[in-house]
């Protein structure tokens, strides 16, 4: 077998489409022949940094981007909907981006960063309280130690200083939003925004492309 492709994925829990794009890549893990690095990173930063306005100030981009997340949900298989107020979970509360930035390794990071994209993008809660954030890590299976661990890191200066580097390393990519895709080939970056390029990902990498959801019966043969 040949080495493994190095794909990195950038993303942030408070963006939906992120979610689609971490379901997709997690489920390719052990389909195609890469390593999946989890580069969770700050969403609002990358907006800043590449001059990009969020959907909520764009009213029509706004309007399909809710309509769009329905039909989604169903073609990935992922839970996801639009809260009550979607520019306030994606743009105003935006403090947890630091809770998944630890050292827990990529199924702490899985585990995590999927219980938080259910809270805000299926269960319509909160995720910026600290009692939100416990509830969260609980259900991701940490334990009273390990969440009081986690909250206390995710204020460090240390792991704001890896988010913040690893919101840089996205705009050094190009980034102009999330999620973002880099494929390692052959020593050259390959870079895809949107949770729609999969197709376009996987002929580049030399990868067959079975659909979304590449463990149902009815995965494109």
């Amino acid at each position: 077998m040949t080495s493994k492709k190095v794909i990195e994925l950038f993303y942030d829990v408070v963006s939906p489409y992120s979610w689609l794009g971490f379901e997709v890549m997690c489920r390719y893990r052990h389909v195609w022949n890469i390593e999946l690095k989890l580069r969770p990173a700050f969403l609002g930063g990358v907006m800043q940094g590449a001059g990009n306005k969020p959907p909520g100030l764009v009213p029509n981009k706004f309007l399909y981007m809710t309509k769009d997340l329905n039909r989604l949900s169903e073609y990935f298989g992922v839970p996801v909907q639009a809260p009550s107020d979607p520019f306030e979970a994606m743009f105003q509360k935006v403090g947890n981006s630091a809770l998944h930035q630890d050292s827990g390794g990529t199924i702490s990071l899985l585990s995590k960063a999927n219980n938080l994209w259910r809270r805000i993008w299926s269960e319509d809660k909160d995720i910026t309280a600290p009692a939100s954030l416990s509830e969260a890590a609980m259900k991701a299976g940490l334990s009273d130690s390990e969440i009081k661990e986690v909250l206390k890191l995710s204020t460090s200066k240390e792991i704001k200083d890896k988010l913040k580097s690893t919101t840089q390393c996205a705009l050094d990519h190009g980034a102009f939003g999330f999620p973002l895709v880099v494929c390692h080939v052959n020593g050259k970056p390959e870079v895809f925004f949107g949770s729609d390029r999969f197709e376009l990902m996987a002929h580049c990498i030399g990868e067959r492309w079975l659909g979304p959801q590449p463990d149902k019966p009815t995965a494109k043969l």
